[in-house]
């Protein structure tokens, strides 16, 4: 168990501290949502995550693999859905790094765990989550 605490600073902003590396972060609801948009909002937080996590285990199998995924990057967009508000969509492309060569075998397996993440795995099944890889 991993605990993080948040402190409410008022006007919508939130003081985040993750407990182990005492590491923080704020949070600020969204310009269309009653914010300022200061900072990443909680359900940007949310897109991101899956974006960082889906290339996390495609790292972890791919140094397994003895391959190096250094240069690896991703773009996440966050489509909202109203009554009631929520994450109705998170599109992700992962670009693969310039010159790799796998085979189809690995690109379908690193795929796979990529799409297989904790956290696409943690979304609600109404939030349509398609990946893109770009190899």
């Amino acid at each position: 168990m991993i605990t993080m605490n948040a402190i409410y600073q008022g006007e919508k902003h939130v003081h985040l501290t993750h407990g182990p590396s005492r590491s923080v972060l704020e949070t600020d609801a969204p310009k269309d949502n009653n914010g300022r948009g200061e900072s990443f909002s909680p359900t940007d937080l949310v897109a991101s995550g899956l974006a960082a996590c889906a290339m996390t285990v495609m790292a972890i199998r791919a140094e397994k693999l003895g391959i190096e995924l250094k240069g690896m990057s991703a773009s996440v967009n966050k489509e909202m859905a109203e009554n009631p508000r929520r994450i109705a969509r998170l599109p992700l492309t992962i670009q693969m790094p310039a010159g790799l060569t796998t085979t189809p075998a690995i690109r379908e397996e690193l795929e796979s765990v990529g799409r297989g993440c904790p956290v696409a795995q943690s979304l609600s099944p109404a939030i349509d989550v398609p990946m893109t890889f770009v190899w």
